[in-house]
């Protein structure tokens, strides 16, 4: 089941043993597209303090009552390493807050946590907050902008909810992040390998209605680019195993990747 990042923003937090917040934000990987800190005020517990608590120590999701149970305490929390919510959080931020909640560095699995090698600083987490609104660029004009991030059971973003309405009222469509050409965060755009047309014909999206296998089948067939599934599901249609997608590059302050 796909949720929306807007659907994280208010949701309260609760740990072992009460309430820790709710969440203001969530932090993203630029590279692999997945979530990977909620961004939780504290409220008038930890004087409003915000504190970044990995997703995956959740345990249990009421998504109709709009609650996160994690697997933490409330004097856990407390004890975390502070960070600046204006500043990027670097590795090293991140390692120390890893180590503090006993979780593995997710990128680089088999590096030890008390290693005391050389720690990058590279700036590769991204606000779900900030890349709403960016513009959307199609290969012959403007298609929108990004409206929110559709996330699975994994964390894992499969799409952009893209808002059209600057050029086609009314719509909302989706982008899967394998279809991005390049994201300027300097320039707050986000180009996509498709053409206006081919978007303007594509299924459209009915929020709140469940988005289905079958209907991912039919938007995927309908771009010729192979569902994220291919690899645990056998599909009869052979284009989805067969035909590649567009490559993805970031552009960080000019440079492309």
């Amino acid at each position: 089941m796909l949720r929306t990042t807007n659907d994280l923003i208010d949701c309260t937090i609760s740990a072992k043993d009460g309430r820790i917040g709710r969440v203001k934000d969530c932090y993203f990987d630029d590279e692999t597209w997945v979530v990977r800190y909620l961004v939780v005020d504290t409220g008038t517990w930890l004087s409003s303090r915000k504190v970044l608590i990995p997703p995956s120590t959740t345990v249990n999701a009421d998504w109709p009552k709009q609650v996160l149970a994690v697997g933490i305490t409330r004097q856990q929390v407390e004890d975390s390493p502070d960070f600046d919510t204006d500043r990027p959080v670097s590795r090293q931020h991140e390692r120390t807050l890893l180590k503090h909640y006993d979780y593995p560095c997710y990128w680089n699995g088999s590096e030890p946590l008390n290693d005391d090698a050389a720690i990058y600083d590279d700036q590769h987490l991204r606000s779900s907050e900030a890349i709403t609104k960016y513009r959307l660029l199609a290969t012959d004009g403007q298609l929108g902008h990004v409206a929110s991030l559709l996330f699975d059971e994994n964390w894992k973003i499969r799409y952009i909810i893209a808002n059209t309405s600057e050029w086609w009222l009314g719509h909302q469509v989706l982008i899967a992040p394998e279809w991005i050409a390049r994201v300027s965060w300097d320039d707050r755009t986000v180009a996509v390998n498709l053409t206006r047309d081919a978007v303007k014909s594509s299924p459209p999206y009915h929020a709140p209605t469940q988005l289905d296998r079958d209907e991912e089948i039919k938007l995927h067939s309908h771009y010729r680019m192979p569902g994220y599934w291919a690899s645990e599901v056998k599909l009869e249609n052979p284009e989805f195993r067969i035909v590649a997608g567009p490559s993805f590059t970031t552009t960080h302050n000019g440079n492309t990747r």
